[in-house]
């Protein structure tokens, strides 16, 4: 009786061993076309008591997976979600410019400046030509201004979907660390956790698109999320993911803890929609904004350089410059060569001149004898020699004025030889560095173009001027170059002067050392530059400083951080008053050299508007912006250099995406390959159960049968 009760045992456990693989076949083969089903497999062992075989248990149902290609496919999908929507973005910013082989192109509208100025010096007189030149610079810096405000309304959507992305992945979070919980009671009852694990996969899936994670399996079913650098997201419970972001400062993604016990925490985001949504936010498109502002301002400072070399006739009898931020003595300190500041009446007679030679600090009247001057004494000298004919002034904001008397106007002379320069040209400097701008030009006397902020930060000041921030503070966050914060450092700048400031912001114990240096080049130009490992970024978080209490802050001087930088080309405007009165355009210029009471100043004279006409063929220094590095060209082949990395940086996007999608599409279909369903294999599966079933069936019955015969012969008995 023994052995036949064995025998059923053993028959009955093969039975439902057979019935759970067939309800299990059924399920396969119900889902093998559902969207994120992976196929589902017995596993059995044999069934002893005491050491005697007494048939087979079902010891769990599991999913058919691989670890590895799971990884693979979930790294794949982010690489793929963040090109995609970086892609998208870039080509939207590149549609902007417009395309370069069209005439409307903004690439080609600075041609249209120029050529406007060469038709205008063919005919100063010509008031329509006149009209259209300034009309062609309106169009030019609206252009770009409009291109900037697109960039930057790019900026503020980009933001608003990293918050809806930031909130999606919570939410993800919170539904995997739930179904967490599921899968462990499953497994310990030894139920069916499949299901639960199918639903938790496909969140995975959605969940890397989005952002890069590590999965880690749990020994007791399910997974732990984590940051790339090993910050818990979901397990027993879920973090919870902020989107920090401000004006100034690069946006980034920090953790809180489940529980709201620990403060938040930044996280690395390596991949994923929200990686390439940050890297447009945080420098690609700030960075073309930033490009678009380099190029705007040194094609507008060439303009003026011309405008400035030039005077309009008649000559205004006021020139006000535009706020330098600089106390004058600053201001006019290092400057080299000569200009002459000529008093001429309505007809272009000259009837007074200061000639000022800023290399031996001396101005000389009408031809007279040269008396000394220095900066600390540049405005009481200028007036004094002025005298009766004129006056000249210096504003809080750093504007210098020079009005003539009696009816004449102000013209200024800059000789084509030893004029003035707020530099000298360094050419073996490297990189080189060109001569500065002359006096007029450095001061905006004559501007043809203004700024309503400061967007040349060319500022001139060296090593040795005066700081004008002394004795005051300003906090820097230095971010790593994914945006990843690292700290915050306040550097409390020096009494003293420039060299000095440098060596507070350079400080390795209370300034940026650790992460890097500022230098500032021979124009007055500060810059940053990270060091390795880290090559970290800095940006403004509180800027208290002013310019000898009352001028520009540090980072509006020198534009520090791409939230400064990248609102340059929105600044620029013609100069009001020439665009009310085009005739006040400076098309002419002044000439020293025709004899006593003739006119220095031609009506027909267009001097003036060729030179800038031709100012786009001037080579001048464009600074690193974007993906540009610092080079000397002129802005016409600028224009070009720059409409090729839009387009280079739009189609090397376009290449990563599709990539990214190959590689998508491959490690999918390599993971769908060992994951889904095969019909093929569910039937082999389905008729081995079946004549598994059948035979356990069968064997149910031969026992039954001997039972009855073994009752029989013992009742016979």
């Amino acid at each position: 009786m023994s052995s036949l009760n064995i025998a059923l045992t053993t028959a009955t456990s093969g039975l439902m061993a057979a019935q759970t693989g067939l309800s299990t076949v059924s399920d396969n083969i119900s889902n093998v076309n559902t969207p994120g089903y992976v196929r589902k497999q017995v596993n059995q062992q044999q069934l002893s008591v005491n050491g005697v075989g007494q048939g087979v248990e079902v010891t769990d149902i599991t999913r058919v997976t691989d670890q590895y290609l799971q990884l693979a496919s979930l790294s794949a999908s982010a690489d793929s979600g963040k090109w995609d929507v970086y892609s998208q973005y870039l080509d939207n910013a590149q549609s902007l410019f417009g395309d370069p082989s069209s005439s409307s192109s903004f690439f080609n509208s600075i041609d249209n400046v120029y050529a406007g100025f060469a038709s205008a010096a063919n005919d100063p007189s010509n008031n329509l030509l006149r009209s259209q030149a300034v009309s062609n610079v309106q169009d030019f810096l609206s252009q770009a201004s409009q291109i900037n405000g697109q960039l930057t309304q790019l900026t503020s959507t980009v933001d608003t979907r990293v918050g809806a992305d930031v909130d999606q992945v919570n939410s993800l979070l919170s539904q995997i660390s739930q179904l967490n919980a599921s899968i462990s009671r499953s497994r310990l009852t030894n139920a069916d956790a499949s299901g639960a694990e199918n639903i938790q996969s496909q969140l995975l899936d959605q969940l890397s698109g989005l952002i890069s994670v590590k999965i880690a399996q749990r020994a007791n079913g399910g997974v732990d999320v984590r940051s790339p650098e090993g910050v818990l997201l979901a397990g027993d419970q879920a973090a919870t993911l902020t989107y920090n972001a401000s004006a100034t400062t690069p946006g980034y993604i920090s953790a809180t803890p489940a529980g709201g016990g620990s403060s938040a925490q930044p996280i690395q985001v390596n991949s994923g929609e929200i990686r390439g949504l940050l890297d447009l936010r945080n420098t690609g498109l700030p960075g073309l904004s930033d490009q678009l502002g380099e190029f705007v301002t040194q094609a507008v400072q060439q303009l003026n350089q011309a405008h400035n070399n030039s005077s309009a006739v008649p000559a205004p009898a006021t020139l006000t410059g535009r706020s330098t931020g600089l106390d004058l003595p600053t201001a006019v300190s290092g400057f080299t060569g000569q200009t002459t500041i000529a008093i001429v009446d309505p007809t272009g007679v000259v009837q007074h001149t200061i000639a000022i030679d800023f290399t031996a600090q001396t101005m000389s009247v009408d031809g007279g004898a040269a008396t000394a001057t220095s900066p600390a004494t540049f405005l009481a000298d200028l007036n004094t020699a002025l005298g009766a004919n004129g006056s000249a002034s210096y504003s809080a904001s750093g504007q210098l004025s020079i009005s003539a008397t009696g009816g004449n106007g102000i013209a200024i002379d800059q000789p084509s030889t030893n004029g003035s320069a707020k530099w000298a040209a360094q050419p073996n400097a490297v990189p080189p560095v060109d001569q500065g701008p002359s006096f007029s030009a450095f001061f905006g006397l004559n501007d043809l173009v203004q700024s309503t902020g400061y967007a040349n930060y060319q500022t001139g000041l060296q090593g040795t001027n005066t700081d004008g921030f002394g004795g005051q503070s300003i906090t820097f966050q230095v971010s790593q170059p994914d945006g990843k914060p690292l700290r915050q450092v306040t550097v409390n700048l020096p009494v003293g002067d420039m060299n000095a400031m440098q060596t507070a912001l350079n400080s390795a114990a209370s300034g940026l050392g650790v992460y890097g240096s500022f230098n500032l080049d021979p124009t007055g130009t500060l810059a940053f530059t990270g060091a390795p490992p880290t090559n970290a970024n800095i940006s403004v978080v509180q800027d208290n400083t002013s310019w000898n209490g009352s001028g520009p802050s540090f980072s509006q001087l020198f534009g520090v951080g791409l939230a400064q930088r990248s609102t340059r080309a929105s600044s620029y405007q013609v100069n009001p008053a020439i665009v009310s009165d085009p005739t006040q355009l400076a098309l002419a210029k002044l000439d020293l050299t025709v004899p006593a009471g003739t006119s220095a100043l031609r009506p027909g004279d267009g001097t003036g508007a060729q030179a800038i006409a031709n100012s786009g063929a001037n080579t001048t220094t464009f600074y690193a912006a974007g993906t540009l590095g610092q080079v000397d060209v002129t802005v016409q082949r600028y224009a070009s250099e720059f409409g090729g990395a839009v387009g280079r940086e739009a189609q090397s996007a376009s290449t990563q995406q599709q990539s990214a999608d190959a590689i998508k599409t491959e490690a999918t279909n390599r993971r769908s390959a060992v994951e889904s369903v095969n019909l093929d294999e569910e039937l082999v599966h389905l008729q081995t159960y079946q004549q598994a079933y059948n035979a356990s069936a069968r064997m149910i019955q031969a026992t039954s049968d001997l039972f009855n015969t073994l009752m029989t012969m013992v009742s016979g008995l």
